[in-house]
C-alpha cells in the first residue's frame, strides 16, 4: 500500500492519484493535520522496532501493510474543536507535532522524497547551499545574517548589485492580505533602513545576470528541466515566482550531462528520492547553483509543458508494489 500524507485539495496528489489508480495498486491517502482531532494513532515497541496502527474515519491501516509512504503538503497536527482554550489547543498540537516526528522517523517503508525530519533538515539554505558547493555547483558568495552592517558591507563589497532574501519564504498576513518576501535587489533606502535586519535573518548573495532562470526537477535518476524566461518581464527579474505564470515564457532545457549528474547526485546525497534545484544559466553559459526545494511545486510546470513528472511520480511510487487484491506468494 502507499500511503499519501497531504492535505485534501493538494493539486499534487491530483495529479498523480490517477495514475496511481491506473496500475492498479493499492492507495490511502491522509492529512496528519486531522490527528489528533479526527484520528488515532497507536504504537507499540515490538522486538526493537515499532509497528503503528492509523485509526481514522473510514480506515485502519496497520503499517506493516505500508510500503511506500508520499509526504507531500501534510498539514500540522491540531487539536479537536472540543479543544477551546489557545493554550491548551498549542500544547496538544506541540504534542502532536513531537509524535508525528518520531512515528515518521521510526516508520519502516520507502519514503518519497523523504521522512518528515528529513525534509525539515534539508529544506534549510545552510544545508542545501553547502551541499550544492560540495557537489562542485558554482554557488553565489553568500551571508547569512541578522547583522545590519553586514548590509552595508555587502552593497559596498558588491558595488551596489546586491540581492536579499528570506532564508525561507514563509507567507504572511498584514492588513488582511497574504504577503512574501521574495528575492529583492537591496537598494540604498533599504540601507538607510537596515537597523530593520536584526529582527530577522537573512540572505545576502551579489546579483548574478541571468539568461535564463531554470527549474530543474529530479524524480529519483530522471530529471525535467525548465528555462524560464524570467528576464522579460519587469516583475520577474529578480524572482519568477513574482508573478510567474503568464507574464514569462516556458521552454525544456537540455542539461549538458554532467550538470544533470550532479543534480541527481545533490538530491540523492540528501537523503532524497526527489528535489526541484532553481538555477541560473548566464548569459556566458554558467551554471549558478541557487537552492534545492526538497519538496517542491511542479504541477505548474505541467501545465505550461508537456512534462509527464506526476507520470515520473507514479513510477517511482508504485515500483515494488503489487496490484491492489494480489495476495502475497508462499
Amino acid at each position: 500500500m502507499i500511503l499519501i500524507l497531504s492535505s485534501k485539495d493538494d493539486i499534487g496528489v491530483n495529479l498523480v492519484l490517477p495514475k496511481l489508480v491506473e496500475r492498479g495498486v493499492e492507495v490511502y491517502w491522509w492529512d496528519p493535520g486531522d490527528y489528533p482531532a479526527t484520528a488515532r494513532i497507536t504504537s507499540r515497541l515490538v522486538g526493537g522496532a515499532w509497528r503503528h496502527t492509523l485509526i481514522t474515519d473510514d480506515a485502519e491501516i496497520d503499517s506493516s501493510a505500508v510500503s511506500t509512504v508520499w509526504v507531500r503538503r501534510p498539514q500540522p497536527p491540531e487539536a479537536a474543536p472540543a479543544v477551546a482554550d489557545p493554550g491548551h489547543r498549542e500544547h496538544v498540537a506541540k504534542l502532536g507535532r513531537i509524535f508525528i516526528d518520531g512515528w515518521s522517523d521510526t516508520y519502516d517503508a520507502r519514503w518519497f522524497p523523504a521522512d518528515l525530519n528529513t525534509l525539515r533538515r534539508t529544506q534549510n539554505k545552510l544545508v542545501n547551499l553547502a551541499a550544492g558547493a560540495r557537489m562542485g555547483f558554482t554557488v553565489p558568495a553568500t551571508t547569512m545574517t541578522n547583522d545590519p552592517e553586514e548590509l552595508a558591507d555587502g552593497w559596498t563589497a558588491t558595488g551596489g548589485r546586491l540581492i536579499a532574501k528570506e532564508v525561507e519564504l514563509v507567507p504572511y498576513e498584514l492588513h488582511g492580505e497574504e504577503h512574501g518576501f521574495y528575492t529583492t535587489s537591496v537598494t540604498r533606502r533599504h540601507l538607510t533602513s537596515r537597523h530593520r535586519l536584526a529582527h530577522a535573518p537573512v540572505i545576502l548573495q551579489p546579483k548574478i545576470e541571468k539568461a535564463v532562470e531554470l527549474r530543474i526537477t529530479v524524480v529519483g535518476d530522471r530529471v525535467f528541466a525548465v528555462a524560464m524566461d524570467s528576464q522579460a518581464s519587469r516583475m520577474t527579474r529578480d524572482d519568477f515566482r513574482h508573478y510567474e505564470g503568464t507574464f514569462i515564457s516556458y521552454a525544456i532545457h537540455d542539461l549538458p550531462k554532467d550538470v544533470e549528474r550532479r543534480c541527481v547526485e545533490l538530491v540523492r546525497s540528501l537523503g532524497l528520492a526527489f528535489g526541484c534545484l532553481d538555477m541560473i544559466l548566464t548569459p556566458e553559459g554558467e551554471y549558478v547553483y541557487l537552492e534545492l526545494n526538497p519538496n517542491g511545486q511542479w504541477g505548474w510546470l505541467e501545465e505550461f509543458i508537456d512534462l509527464p513528472i506526476s507520470e515520473a511520480i507514479a513510477d517511482w511510487l508504485a515500483a515494488g508494489e503489487r496490484p491492489a487484491g494480489q495476495e502475497v506468494p508462499a
